[in-house]
């Protein structure tokens, strides 16, 4: 999931190749639900979202969930391979 435009994901899509499905929340309806929306009045941004990362079943089920206070933190690839293994997803 990604607080980005819809044609911003593709372009990511594209230029790496990946086989994931990328999600896109541009209009910030999902993200307060998961507590990943930061609202400051004092930042030009005004509405942005946090580091998240969400594993999401075939059947719709969230079975992870991990978010950041800082947007610039990230989980190390382990962490990730990890989490996947653990959510039988």
């Amino acid at each position: 999931m990604s607080a980005d435009h819809v044609a911003t994901i593709e372009a990511f899509v594209n230029a790496n190749k990946t086989k994931q499905i990328l999600l896109s929340d541009f209009r910030r309806q999902m993200l307060p639900a998961y507590d990943a929306l930061v609202t400051d009045d004092k930042s030009p941004i005004f509405r942005y979202a946090k580091r998240a990362y969400f594993i999401i079943d075939k059947e719709g089920v969230v079975r992870y969930i991990k978010v950041l206070p800082n947007a610039l933190d990230l989980l190390k690839p382990e962490e990730v391979l990890q989490a996947l293994k653990d959510s039988g997803a």
